[in-house]
């Protein structure tokens, strides 16, 4: 207990810095691509610059959250310590210049890379390498979004759909504390902190409050599984069509300027590239158009698609707030409580987590919420399919009870990649073998 109490505390220590520094960068990036918009028209040299660093400096780490996933299942190397400082310049530089994308993914790369470097000091095992590094996703994402609980939680359920790793609640729990409390050690000295969400009033439980859930939940789930579908499609064919990689994200990056001056280059349009946080703040204040999550989703799919470094996570927020925001007055239910709901759920679909998802929503929105959150991240988790945004995320329990996706699955956890072909052959096997 000693042991991982000292090293999870390192970890958090490490991660817990590394996202202060990093909220700070990206607010300072954020502002002053709002100061000057032109900046928005070198969009895409910027995106070609950091397709070339990669290319050069790179190709070892550009796997990014798929890289630590597949460490922890199948240990092989030390994870380079350069995936830190790249996927920070790379997403900094991402927002400087107005590309829709987010930031939980540099934070759990910075994380898992920053703990790995004590594999090495420690001497430590292939078993304890693995917990180490679910340590450093859970103290990224915890110390990014100043949620511990959804942190730790985090880096125990994203690994596998159907599975937790109990072996490593003790580390995870106590990295994501620890580096909640770093960064908020920090956040006087950067003038750093993190957004406020309020649901200023959250109705008793009612009959309809329940279905109302089931309803956005499914339709949140389906947000979510059409986002990482289309995210993965667009990113297989800009690979197979051009393959010299510095050029993909040049060219998303002249497709989302383009859009941007088109459109107008206002504030409406403005709303669309960057995290979006204002937009997301105002999901929860008035109704919003009704448009908002669906350009958003198609910025980000561009962004993400096509090279852009960053996370998913926060244009998954935005999605749900305002996809939420646009169902509240159809099922009868209030503008904070829907879009909070659509917050975390859309996200749960998502990435295949509706217990850290609905701890999230208990974090940042109150116990209250708890019963609305965890029904809707449930039903949203289940009708989001056998899809993620992290392709090397396993299947290690399918979510719906029918026989050729339980043998797909199997005894043996397999990539999501793997598991669809797995059912495909089984599927086809069948139909040949019927009289």
């Amino acid at each position: 207990m000693v042991k991982w109490i000292l090293l999870a505390t390192a970890v958090a220590a490490l991660a817990g810095t590394a996202s202060a520094f990093f909220l700070f960068a990206l607010e300072w990036a954020t502002n002053t691509r709002l100061t000057h918009h032109w900046l928005i028209a070198l969009l895409p040299v910027a995106g070609f610059v950091v397709g070339w660093l990669y290319l050069k400096l790179g190709q070892q780490v550009e796997a990014g959250n798929n890289l630590l996933i597949d460490e922890i299942h199948d240990p092989k190397k030390l994870i380079p310590l350069r995936m830190a400082p790249l996927v920070l310049a790379g997403t900094v530089v991402s927002h400087l210049f107005g590309a829709s994308v987010g930031r939980e993914g540099t934070a759990v790369q910075m994380g898992g890379a920053l703990a790995d470097q004590l594999t090495q000091l420690f001497k430590l095992k292939h078993e304890d390498r693995r917990i180490i590094l679910m340590a450093g996703i859970s103290a990224g994402f915890a110390s990014v979004f100043g949620t511990p609980l959804a942190g730790a939680i985090f880096g125990l359920e994203v690994l596998a759909i159907g599975r937790l790793r109990y072996d490593a609640i003790l580390p995870c729990l106590v990295a994501a504390i620890v580096a909640d409390q770093v960064g908020l050690l920090w956040g006087p000295l950067l003038d750093i902190h993190h957004t406020h969400y309020a649901i200023p009033f959250i109705p008793a439980i009612s009959a309809w409050g329940l279905v109302a859930m089931l309803i956005a939940g499914i339709l949140f789930g389906l947000a979510g599984k059409i986002f990482a579908d289309a995210t993965h499609s667009l990113s297989a064919l800009m690979k197979r069509l051009i393959h010299y990689a510095p050029l993909r994200p040049f060219i998303g990056g002249v497709v989302v300027a383009a859009a941007f001056w088109l459109l107008g280059s206002d504030s409406r349009v403005d709303r669309y590239i960057g995290l979006g946080i204002p937009t997301i703040v105002e999901a929860f204040q008035h109704p919003l158009a009704s448009y908002d999550f669906a350009a958003k989703m198609l910025f980000t799919i561009v962004s993400l698609g096509t090279g852009f470094k960053g996370g998913e996570v926060t244009p998954l927020f935005y999605i749900g707030a305002t996809l939420g925001n646009a169902l509240a007055p159809l099922l009868n239910m209030p503008f904070p409580l829907l879009a909070g709901v659509g917050f975390v759920a859309v996200f749960a679909g998502a990435a295949n987590t509706p217990i850290a998802s609905t701890l999230m929503a208990m974090e940042l929105f109150g116990a209250e919420v708890g019963v609305y959150a965890g029904i809707a991240c449930v039903v949203s988790y289940l009708f989001s399919g056998h899809t993620g945004i992290y392709r090397s995320q396993r299947v290690g329990q399918a979510k719906h009870l029918h026989a050729n996706l339980d043998a797909a699955a199997g005894a043996r956890p397999v990539k999501l990649s793997e598991f669809h072909n797995q059912a495909k052959d089984l599927a086809t096997t069948s139909k040949k073998n019927k009289p």
